[in-house]
């Protein structure tokens, strides 16, 4: 006895298999539609590192941030240190690196011009003045002169880490250019007769 297939034919050909030849939009349009979307693999995911926060201030959030940080640390420092110009001068060293060292790229060289404006601007709640708008000013004067080896010191520090960032962007701009530009042909000096 024969037994009749129960369920109906599929119409879909099957993967991997040949289409029959069909011609024209429709027949392509067909394929297109029956064909499964094409699976990329997953990304992997990024290799976790322990990194030093990266980010990258334009050259008005450097002068922002620098100012900001200097004038809570001077605060911070009237509070616990009784407005010591010396722990200001310290905490200075660092804040004019990491000012230098998160201004981006294209703002590089504003680092060395804000870190004075932030120094005199830190010093506003440790200057030691007297009474009145005239008293601060001179106070604010005076811990500028006794204090400029501080200073001095922190804009060097960001002035070197600019220079230092701004060297390494023009090398590798440069290596950029000559792999773009291809290997030059080798040329070998003519030899003189003898």
């Amino acid at each position: 006895m024969e037994q009749h297939r129960t369920r109906p034919p599929q119409y879909r050909p099957r993967r991997g298999a040949p289409l029959p030849a069909q011609t024209g939009r429709a027949a392509a349009d067909r394929v297109r539609r029956s064909a499964p979307p094409a699976r990329r693999p997953a990304p992997r995911p990024a290799p976790a590192r322990r990194r030093m926060p990266n980010p990258r201030l334009t050259g008005l959030g450097g002068g922002l941030f620098c100012g900001a940080t200097m004038f809570a640390l001077a605060c911070l420092d009237q509070l616990l240190f009784g407005a010591s110009l010396v722990v200001y001068g310290v905490l200075f060293l660092p804040v004019c690196a990491l000012t230098a060292l998160w201004v981006r790229r294209g703002d590089i060289v504003i680092a060395p011009v804000v870190v004075p404006i932030a120094f005199a601007f830190g010093l506003l709640p440790v200057a030691d003045g007297g009474g009145g708008f005239g008293g601060e000013l001179m106070g604010l004067v005076t811990a500028l002169a006794t204090q400029a080896g501080w200073l001095y010191g922190g804009t060097l520090v960001a002035g070197v880490i600019t220079t230092v960032r701004k060297v390494r962007l023009m090398s590798r701009r440069a290596a950029q250019r000559r792999a773009a530009q291809g290997p030059r042909p080798k040329i070998r000096p003519r030899r003189r007769p003898a």
